[in-house]
């Protein structure tokens, strides 16, 4: 899923590409994909683009006559540019192609899940209410964060990714946040000592700071951002399990859950615990080692064992 580095990313280029243009049409291969009638999508047509924002991990299009398209891209959607006015939706993947004066701005989706979602929204009122309320980490201040954290009782991980108290932050990068500040993603919020707590701030910061400009830097000479995915090269645990940690080389441990899972390393995150994970505890057979060189001569017997 496109997280705050990524969407500011998209806002920036999509800015440079569309204020000041106009929306003169839309054409929609998935009608699901608009999630609001009222007001209608072409409501927004022949107006001019004033501004371009990120609200959480949506990106915002307003357009004169304080209408608003919030468009949200949720894991696969993936936002494409095109210099032609009215260029062709591409055949695979495609939801949408938004028509502008400059060009043409392609929606598309990997996946059979169609979860990206197009909100029409007329009035700053109207637009303010979608927004989750978690406080945007990059402008707060250690006060702040640490009052978003504390204000419940939640494993790190979670705390991180709720939109309720941070805005922006999702799987990818919490994992990296987990991993600069040298914390566990199952530590509880309320006992995380004041060090601990400064130094997830600043991990915070760092980390999503980094990427943003890591980002900019990758983007195509135009400012579009070539690729964006939650698999990045250069990452330290994030998708890279049994792979080494940069810092230590232990190899990167997850909890898979869902359609998601946690990375990191239990060196440096967790003073060497291994985390319970289901998939394995099934291989284990419910019997759980405690370290990393437990789990080996546990997954050694088991080889054993089945003659292998």
């Amino acid at each position: 899923m496109p997280e705050l580095p990524d969407i500011t990313v998209y806002v920036e280029s999509l800015a440079a590409h569309i204020v000041g243009a106009t929306l003169t049409g839309a054409r929609l291969k998935s009608l699901f994909l608009v999630r609001t009638a009222v007001p209608p999508l072409a409501d927004a047509f022949g107006r001019k683009v004033t501004g371009v924002g990120r609200q959480g991990k949506r990106i915002i299009i307003d357009l004169s006559g304080e209408l608003h398209l919030v468009l949200h891209l949720m894991i696969a959607g993936r936002l494409t540019w095109k210099k032609a006015a009215g260029a062709k939706l591409p055949g695979r993947g495609a939801l949408a192609a938004l028509d502008f004066t400059t060009g043409t701005l392609i929606v598309t989706e990997a996946g059979k899940k169609q979860r990206a979602s197009l909100h029409v929204v007329a009035g700053a009122e109207a637009l303010a209410a979608m927004d989750r309320g978690g406080v945007e980490p990059l402008a707060c201040d250690l006060a702040a964060f640490t009052a978003a954290l504390t204000c419940e009782n939640h494993t790190l991980k979670r705390a991180l990714t709720d939109p309720t108290l941070f805005s922006g932050i999702g799987n990818a990068y919490s994992d990296e946040i987990l991993h600069r500040a040298r914390l566990s993603p199952l530590t509880w919020t309320s006992r995380l000592t004041d060090d601990e707590t400064g130094r997830l701030f600043i991990a915070t910061q760092t980390v999503l700071s980094e990427w943003t400009e890591r980002l900019r830097a990758e983007a195509a000479p135009d400012g579009w951002p070539l690729k964006v995915t939650a698999f990045r090269e250069g990452m330290a645990v994030h998708g890279r399990f049994g792979q080494p940690c940069p810092v230590c080389a232990t190899p990167v441990q997850r909890i898979a859950y869902a359609d998601n899972e946690t990375n990191y390393c239990p060196t440096c995150q967790t003073e060497g615990k291994l985390l319970a994970d289901r998939a394995l505890s099934k291989l284990m057979r419910g019997d759980w080692p405690k370290t990393l060189a437990e789990l080996e001569e546990r997954k050694r017997r088991l080889k054993g064992d089945d003659g292998t």
